[in-house]
């Protein structure tokens, strides 16, 4: 009996319980390490390592995180075991969820929690419904993390732009393993958002995307442009205009474009070749005189030498 009861206790595993001094990721020596700033992971010390080891702790490594002056709670993964000993290097978007400055004492604790059949998210911003796809984009980012805890603001990048994210609700718990599960997400209005306004102005960009449209198909020209000065004589006289056109007079930097219609097919399309639209000036109504056969050495030619007068 007393063997049995020896084996026993034996089998329970020790809790990982220990109080790092706790900084942002972009404290941490080296390199910048985005992978960090954009997950939910944490870097901890390798003498972490050798006690977790030691202890018959649950793989995935879970840990509480706790903020003892704030009481705040959050729950993480770890990355990796290359931090200076006594410190612990957090995601900015975790140390503002703890309420932590640089150097604070922050308690961490190995714990074991469910997976995640459910999870509910409030985005921060209205800017997050501009995102064509969000749940994919969520399930890209969410990848990085391990677990989520209700109440948490998690911050996701996406198109180089950071989106923050709420944490309303989590089954079967308040804070779930995301590791390789089948969880349904869901997603509250933005804060802020308000539906005819959302509708309106989408409608008023939609108007603004077609003009914008039309402009970019038939582009000014930018920078240097060949030739787009003005001729002069020599002899101070003003140069022959060769046409009507060129007479008309036209304000500095306009150029004259072909009109461009939206929506209409040219059905005069042939396979095999391609349409350049170019900047030129419509041709005028009145029928042009035929030009003149090119004829070489038609100009006439002029002596240096004056003739001298006979008496």
């Amino acid at each position: 009996m007393f063997q049995f009861g020896f084996n026993m206790f034996h089998e329970i595993g020790r809790s990982f319980n220990m109080t790092y001094r706790c900084y942002s990721v972009s404290m941490l020596p080296g390199n910048e390490r985005q992978d960090v700033e954009r997950g939910g992971k944490i870097i901890m010390p390798p003498s972490a390592l050798e006690q977790l080891t030691r202890l018959n702790i649950e793989y995935p490594m879970i840990f509480k995180l706790t903020n003892k002056k704030t009481k705040r709670i959050t729950h993480c993964g770890v990355l990796e075991f290359v931090a200076d000993e006594g410190r612990a290097y957090l995601p900015h978007w975790m140390m503002t969820n703890l309420v932590l400055e640089e150097g604070s004492l922050l308690q961490i604790e190995s714990v074991s929690l469910p997976v995640a059949t459910f999870s509910k998210f409030q985005p921060l911003s209205e800017d997050f419904l501009d995102i064509s796809n969000p749940k994919a984009v969520l399930e890209n980012c969410l990848r990085n993390f391990s677990c989520l805890t209700t109440g948490d603001v998690i911050a996701i990048k996406y198109n180089s732009k950071v989106y923050e994210l709420c944490v309303l609700e989590t089954k079967p718990g308040s804070a779930v393993i995301i590791i390789e599960c089948d969880m349904n997400v869901e997603f509250a209005p933005p804060v802020g958002y308000k539906e005819e306004e959302h509708i309106s102005r989408n409608d008023g960009n939609a108007d603004t995307r077609m003009e914008e449209d039309s402009q970019v198909m038939m582009p000014e020209p930018s920078g240097f442009v060949a030739f787009k000065g003005e001729g002069n004589r020599l002899d101070g006289k003003k140069k022959k205009l060769t046409s009507e056109s060129d007479s008309e007079p036209q304000a500095s930097g306009s150029t004259r474009q072909m009109p461009f219609v939206r929506g209409i097919p040219d059905y005069d399309y042939v396979i095999g070749t391609l349409k350049f639209i170019r900047n030129s000036r419509p041709s005028n109504s009145r029928e042009e005189a035929p030009a003149e056969p090119f004829q070489a050495f038609k100009g006439e030619g002029f002596t240096l030498r004056t003739a001298k007068s006979k008496n």
